[in-house]
């Protein structure tokens, strides 16, 4: 059957469509920064960024950006009402101290079990960015992970076991994809939900991975 892959703002909606009401969230950089989009006007949720923020809204519009308030990716942001910011070491110390409910990252591999490679590649002349990952990794009460389930090479980035320095061990429990949402238990992969015409024995020859459907 033919299926069309999730636009990367269709993903960040997927994303946003599970977080709860009253949440407090790390977005990380990359593609996660776009969830913050998509969360409903009516939903009290509580973004954080690691270099200093709490409650912030949407993108600027377009000629409303002030680039004295920026994400950790640099990228202008808006404040919603309430919303403050603070020292980095403060805001590392809210990341370590457990008082994220949830945290969204990007990913080079995650295994089956939830371990997240994320910071290094371990190519030659790569630049090691690991950044606040490891503290978010372990200090949220959830870690989900945003990507393309695909390599450009055509590689699941979905894996038995990283080959990528680790970031986190066991710490990723849901994985959103362009083409499918899975849970990751200690058991493998879990199919929470598929993009329209894709099949299950499909979805596993692509990942290479056997998959239960939730």
């Amino acid at each position: 059957m033919s299926y069309t892959k999730r636009s990367k703002d269709e993903l960040a909606a997927r994303v946003a469509q599970d977080i709860p009401e009253g949440a407090t969230v790390n977005l990380g950089i990359g593609q996660p920064t776009l969830v913050a989009n998509h969360i409903p006007a009516s939903r009290e949720v509580l973004l954080h960024s690691e270099n200093g923020i709490l409650g912030m809204g949407p993108a600027p519009a377009k000629g409303q950006e002030d680039y004295d308030l920026i994400n950790a990716g640099k990228q202008p942001v808006t404040l919603l009402p309430g919303g403050a910011f603070f020292h980095h070491a403060d805001s590392f110390a809210m990341m370590r101290g457990g008082h994220l409910d949830i945290c969204v990252l990007g990913a080079f591999q995650v295994s089956a079990t939830g371990d997240l490679a994320n910071w290094h590649t371990g190519e030659p002349g790569a630049i090691p960015a690991v950044g606040g990952a490891m503290d978010l990794a372990v200090g949220a009460k959830q870690t989900w992970v945003m990507m393309d389930l695909l390599t450009k090479q055509g590689q699941s980035k979905l894996v038995q076991h990283c080959s990528y320095p680790l970031t986190g061990i066991g710490c990723v429990k849901r994985v959103y994809t362009d083409l499918a949402t899975l849970a990751c238990t200690p058991q493998g992969l879990v199919v929470m939900d598929m993009v329209d015409g894709l099949e299950l024995a499909e979805l596993s020859a692509l990942i290479g991975l056997p998959l239960k459907a939730a």
